[in-house]
């Protein structure tokens, strides 16, 4: 793997939904994700690197937590491309520990397996994994984490009639009367303008292997990974800005929250209608208070 990368960051993604379901919540029926208290819209970060992970498939990248995989075979396969005989392994978190204190085998056994995990997976080297089911590879804190994306106001979430012209089994052609029709429901917002924040730990990025190749791609999937997400429910996904904050240093120039303060979201005209496209917003950032040792990049 490439050198890990040497600087922390930290960055402002703002993307957007059109009369779409941006994340539903399968506790609601589907319904899109909202704050409670605010009216406002969430989408979960799990959502966010789920839509990450799927574009850096796309890149050809191998991926550890993707659909139907069976983690233990992958896991499996590290002890594989290590020579280790698969008999001899760790058989569990417990077992691995102690194999790993005592200096078992080739070295210890667990932190070449999660070494290799990290080399073979790009979300193992980004956000991390826990990997001691099975034969225990450990576990791996990543050094890229984001928060819940929020919308800037709050969101409608309308109820649509969708009508079926088929029915599935011969039965249900049987039990209709006239035609085949059959009534559903759709849910979608009209609006919503959407904030995440991100964080990128060169300390963490050590410990994985993250790589200057690495984050580029990653920066890469924030401002294209809608593109390659459509469905009926997410048609008008876009990124709308990514804006970045490069220390000088590892362990950072500045907290976070002052440099996230710099980064303003506001209402464009007629405050009195509600929002329906993003140049409804006036994004700033107040470059003139940037700290000593930042470097503002607006990648999209």
């Amino acid at each position: 793997m490439s050198e890990p990368i040497k600087n922390r960051h930290e960055f402002v993604l703002i993307f957007d939904v059109r009369d779409g379901n941006p994340n539903g919540d399968p506790d609601a029926g589907n319904l899109p994700r909202l704050d409670a208290e605010t009216g406002c819209g969430l989408v979960t970060d799990v959502c966010l690197k789920r839509k990450v992970r799927n574009y850096v498939m796309l890149k050809g990248h191998e991926i550890f937590v993707k659909e139907k995989a069976v983690l233990n075979r992958l896991i499996d396969s590290a002890y594989e491309n290590l020579g280790i005989d698969l008999t001899k392994r760790p058989a569990d978190e417990k077992d691995g520990k102690k194999r790993n204190e005592e200096g078992v085998g080739q070295g210890k056994e667990v932190d070449r397996a999660r070494s290799e995990m990290c080399r073979q997976y790009y979300d193992i080297r980004a956000f991390g994994a826990v990997m001691s089911t099975g034969a225990n590879a450990g576990q791996v804190r990543g050094p890229v984490q984001m928060t819940f994306g929020r919308s800037i106001d709050p969101v409608v979430s309308l109820e649509h009639s969708i009508t079926r012209m088929a029915v599935a089994t011969e039965e249900e052609a049987e039990k209709q009367s006239g035609d085949n029709r059959t009534m559903g429901r759709k849910n979608t917002i009209p609006y919503g303008l959407y904030v995440s924040h991100g964080f990128v730990s060169a300390h963490l990025a050590a410990q994985t292997g993250f790589s200057q190749t690495d984050l580029e791609l990653f920066w890469d999937a924030l401002k294209n990974m809608f593109e390659h997400d459509r469905s009926a429910a997410r048609g008008l996904m876009t990124t709308q800005k990514l804006i970045v904050f490069k220390h000088a240093t590892a362990l950072g120039n500045a907290p976070s929250g002052k440099l996230f303060e710099l980064v303003k979201v506001e209402r464009a005209g007629d405050k009195e209608k509600p929002p329906r496209s993003f140049t409804d917003y006036n994004v700033t950032v107040d470059r003139a208070k940037l700290p000593q040792g930042i470097e503002l990049l607006e990648l999209a």
